[in-house]
This record gives structure tokens, C-alpha cells and sequence, in this order.
């Protein structure tokens, strides 16, 4: 029986959209916004189809039993990764965590055309294999991209550089200059684009050459936040998919828990705009000497803090991306007497902390992160002004662009011998944010796009562009 909902009086079919997210709670997070914008907005019932390697995280199972009625998940089988070696890259076991889920996703998919009013199929940036099986159905597949316009922009072009330039982009004596965005020098690429001979590469090569595919992209951002960029990818008419801006989808809700409640309970007793936030995301690690010299620079800095620790790693920066909770107590590799020395004044908290709420709060200043988009996105929405510390990823990008195209960050200076940033640099790059011309300069910068980030989500805003889209898909079924 098909699926129906009221609307002043009439009934009409309710449209539905498969989601397969790839593995990685950052992945997941700003679909599940999309989803609900969908449900809320526009009336649409929503599946989730999840591939994993491993079973589901607490962290995974907490958020989706929250999900409102309307939006449903279904846990693909685990795939197995056995003949892998050890060394394989985390993008290469992202991109085959779906592709050899697309056997069991086919049956569900089936399913869907069989039950439901089904009218697209959206995946990932690494979910383009599917789109052989909503071609199959006569399904229209879409592309959710959670990252930055700038990314979108190179991938989009990564077949062409993939053609046309020789040897490694990191060697590159120029940077790529890509229409409307800053120069990115190559060492600055993602990891994955350092090495052309490596599966990550050639995955990632993969799947930017399959984009064409897609019906449309739906694009994490919005043209205030990255004017060039997006205007670049408007105007290119000849190019398919066109690119529809639906940003800034953030995680405006955080799960409560007690470290949670310890953290918002001491930031009540701060002053306004006097805190920084310190996290690198669920899935960066620090090496233990890098650690060390963070907490040494905030000890040193004067300025009252919020640290949310993982255990250190000294062998990928994207260590715990798989894992939210590290094996060890993070506590244990701060060096001796910090915790004492900074007592008052921080909050230290092991591998988790309400982000978004801490965010929001009146008392946050600042926020030192690793400049993942979903943490960019909710820094613009809520006005906080960053200090960018690139991790892996697309994450050197986006400091890239934070720091000298929109000008709403600070960076401190790497020491080249040692490969660290160390703790005067740390230290003083914390004074300026809080003290500073240059400190003052961003955050009165993140003022002006948290405005403009709130005039987006009305209902004139640039992610009403999502609306254009969604009659399209309800003509789909309204015959």
C-alpha cells in the first residue's frame, strides 16, 4: 500500500529517498541534517542504507535511535576486509566499505521501488558505484557533498589534472589554481592525491570521474561563505551535474551525557567570550609530543580552555577515524602537572564533548580545530572565530581557504625541523585570537557570516535551492 500524507484536506503520495552514507560519523552527521530538512521542510520520508567494515559505534546507535518518525536506517552487513594489508589507507577502506556492500544494498534498494514512492537514490562523495543500481531501477542518484566548494571544485577536475599533469601534484612548482578559490599548493592537497600510484588515489580518481553521472550535487556550503568558488560552479553551464548549494547543514543538537553536563555546567560560570575550544574531531590524533606541546602552549596562553584529548598516535594523524573511543585514558599522556596548573581555569575531557552546545555558548571565544568542514560549518553558524590545525583529509584546504580567502582564522606556524607547532607558537597564537588586531579582525569576520549563515536558512535564502529539486522529485509521483 502506498504511502500517503494529508495536506489541507487532500491526500498525496509521500516521496522517499534512499541515503547510503559511507563509513565515518562525519559522513553520516551532515546527511542525517539533510534528511531531516527533507522530512521537516518538504514532507519526504527518508532510508538510510549504512555499509560498515565493523559493527556500529555507541556513538552511530545513539544518534540514529534518535531520529524523528519518518527517517529510518537499516544496517547493511558488514563487509569483510581480510585480504587487505595492514597498511592500507582509510579512504581505500571508506570507498570499499560500499562498493562491496552494493550486492546486499541492491535487495534493499528493490525493495524500495517495490514499497515505497521512491524518487532518488543520494550517496557520498565515495557511494558513486550505487548509481548502477538506481540506473537499474530507473532511480535518479544525486550526490550529497559534505565538504567545501573548493574540494568539489578540484575533484570535479581531478580526471582533467589526472590527464594533463606529470609526475606527483606534491612536486608541483606552482600551486592549482582552480576558478574563484585560493592557489593550493600540492603538498596542501589530501593525503590520498600525494601519491598517484597508491588505491586511495585511484579510488578517489574513480569515483570524481563518475560524478558526471549524477543527476545533481547537493553541495554542503553557500555563496556568502565561499563566494568564488560557488559562483564558478554555478556559471559553468556546460557542466553537468549542476551543483545546488543547500548549506550550512550542521548538527544543531548534541547528545547529553555526563562529561557533557560537567562541560556546560563550567562554561555557565564563565565570562563572555573567554573560552577556547579545543577538539580535532572524532577522528584526529595528535603524536604524544605534539600533545605535550599543545598542552604546554594553552598552559602558557593564560586563557581558559575546554580540551577534548585523544590518545596520541604517532603513526596517522587520522588515527581514531573508526574508532570514537581511543583503547587508552587519553589523561594519561598530559604532561605531569598540567592538570594541576590549569585547574579553574580548563576543563580537560577524554575523547567526547557536546560540540555544538559548547559552540552556542555565550562563554566560547574561540575554537582551535582541525578544520574538518562539519566543525567549519558549525563554528560560522554559531559566530566562534577558529585557530586552524589541519590534521588529514581535505583539511589542509580548508585552512587554506579560512585563512586567506575568507580571513575568519588564524594558523599557527609549523617548526620545520621538528614537525611541530610548539607551545610559544601555540601559546601566542591563542593571545592574538583573544587579544589581538588579528584576533579581532576574524572574529568580527564570523560575525558577519554567522549573519549572513541565518539569512541562508530562511526561507529566501540560498538553501531554498533545495526546493527546486524537491518538486521536481514529487512530480516524479504525482504523475
Amino acid at each position: 500500500m502506498e504511502a500517503t500524507q494529508r495536506d489541507g484536506g487532500a491526500q498525496s503520495p509521500t516521496p522517499h529517498v534512499v541515503m547510503l552514507p559511507s563509513p565515518g560519523m562525519g559522513h553520516l552527521i551532515p546527511l542525517l541534517e539533510f534528511a531531516k530538512r527533507l522530512l521537516f521542510l518538504h514532507r519526504f520520508t527518508v532510508t538510510f542504507a549504512i555499509p560498515s567494515g565493523d559493527p556500529p559505534s555507541k556513538a552511530q546507535i545513539s544518534i540514529l535511535s534518535s531520529l524523528p518518525s519518518g527517517i529510518d536506517y537499516v544496517f547493511l552487513p558488514p563487509v569483510n576486509f581480510h585480504d587487505l594489508p595492514k597498511d592500507t589507507k582509510a579512504g581505500v577502506f571508506i570507498v570499499l566499505a560500499v562498493a562491496r556492500s552494493l550486492p546486499s544494498f541492491r535487495d534493499l534498494f528493490k525493495s524500495m521501488v517495490a514499497n515505497t514512492n521512491l524518487v532518488a537514490l543520494v550517496v557520498d562523495q565515495f557511494g558513486t558505484d550505487a548509481f548502477d543500481v538506481a540506473r537499474e531501477f530507473n532511480v535518479s542518484p544525486y550526490i550529497f557533498f559534505p565538504c567545501a566548494a573548493m574540494t568539489l571544485s578540484f575533484l570535479l577536475r581531478l580526471p582533467e589534472f589526472d590527464e594533463t599533469v606529470a609526475g606527483e601534484y606534491r612536486e608541483l612548482p606552482e600551486p592549482i589554481r582552480l576558478s574563484g578559490c585560493a592557489p593550493i599548493p600540492g603538498k596542501d592537497l589530501a593525503g590520498p592525491f600525494h601519491d598517484r600510484e597508491n588505491d586511495a588515489y585511484k579510488l578517489f580518481l574513480h569515483n570524481a570521474k563518475r560524478y558526471a553521472l549524477a543527476d545533481g550535487i547537493f553541495l554542503n556550503s553557500f555563496p556568502e561563505l565561499e563566494p568564488g568558488a560557488i559562483k564558478a560552479l554555478l556559471e559553468e553551464e556546460s557542466r553537468k551535474p549542476l551543483v545546488h548549494p543547500v548549506g550550512p547543514l550542521v548538527q544543531i543538537d548534541s547528545s547529553g551525557s555526563e562529561e557533557g553536563a560537567e562541560c556546560l555546567k563550567w562554561l555557565e560560570e564563565q565570562p563572555h567570550g573567554s573560552v577556547l575550544f579545543v577538539s580535532f574531531g572524532s577522528g584526529g590524533a595528535l603524536s604524544s609530543d605534539q600533545i605535550n606541546e599543545l598542552a604546554l602552549g594553552l598552559e602558557m596562553s593564560g586563557h581558559r580552555f575546554i580540551w577534548v584529548v585523544r590518545s596520541p598516535s604517532d603513526e596517522a594523524a587520522n588515527a581514531s577515524f573508526f574508532s570514537v573511543h581511543s583503547q587508552n585514558d587519553p589523561l594519561s599522556f598530559l604532561p605531569e602537572g598540567f592538570l594541576e596548573g590549569t585547574r579553574g581555569r580548563s576543563v580537560v575531557v577524554p575523547s567526547w564533548a557536546p560540540q555544538a552546545q559548547i559552540l552556542s555558548h555565550s562563554s566560547t571565544g574561540g575554537f582551535l580545530s582541525h578544520c574538518g568542514w562539519n566543525s567549519t560549518l558549525e563554528s560560522v553558524v554559531y559566530g566562534v572565530p577558529l585557530i586552524a590545525w589541519p590534521l588529514y583529509a581535505e583539511q589542509k584546504m580548508n585552512a587554506i581557504l579560512l585563512t586567506e580567502d575568507i580571513k575568519a582564522a588564524l594558523r599557527p606556524k609549523i617548526n620545520e625541523e621538528s614537525g611541530l607547532i610548539e607551545k610559544e607558537e601555540i601559546a601566542e597564537v591563542v593571545k592574538e585570537l583573544f587579544e589581538g588586531e588579528d584576533g579581532k579582525r576574524v572574529r568580527a569576520k564570523m560575525e558577519e557570516l554567522k549573519d549572513a549563515a541565518v539569512r541562508v536558512l530562511g526561507e529566501d535564502g540560498s538553501s531554498s535551492t533545495l526546493s527546486e529539486v524537491v518538486q521536481k522529485w514529487k512530480r516524479k509521483i504525482s504523475g
